[in-house]
């Protein structure tokens, strides 16, 4: 079950939220949404930025770098209001921008 909040917040970015998709990233997540700082990403320092293209972008969406850090460019520019932007509204907005949805669900 997805927690209602995760799907609230992605909401207000995307007009249609593919649950599977949605899913797929709260099980690549895991337990790290347990814990307050890491339900959160910070796309303003550089070490978490190499973190998610490290590991979301290469290993889950199978995407290089270059392509990533353009993505989360525009993840940034849409959430740029969102003092808190959750782990799992970034992820699938990264994966939306990029052409790579599919490869969730």
């Amino acid at each position: 079950m997805i927690r209602t909040d995760y799907k609230e917040n992605l909401s207000k970015y995307t007009a249609k939220v593919s649950d599977a998709a949605l899913h797929a990233i709260i099980r690549f997540c895991g337990i790290a949404l347990r814990g307050r700082d890491s339900q959160f990403v910070s796309m303003t320092d550089e070490a978490e930025i190499r973190r998610v293209i490290k590991g979301f972008a290469a290993k889950k969406l199978g995407i290089d770098e270059a392509k990533a850090r353009a993505g989360l460019k525009a993840v940034h520019d849409m959430m740029v209001d969102e003092k808190d932007k959750m782990r799992t509204t970034v992820y699938y907005l990264l994966a939306e921008v990029t052409g790579t949805l599919s490869k969730l669900a």
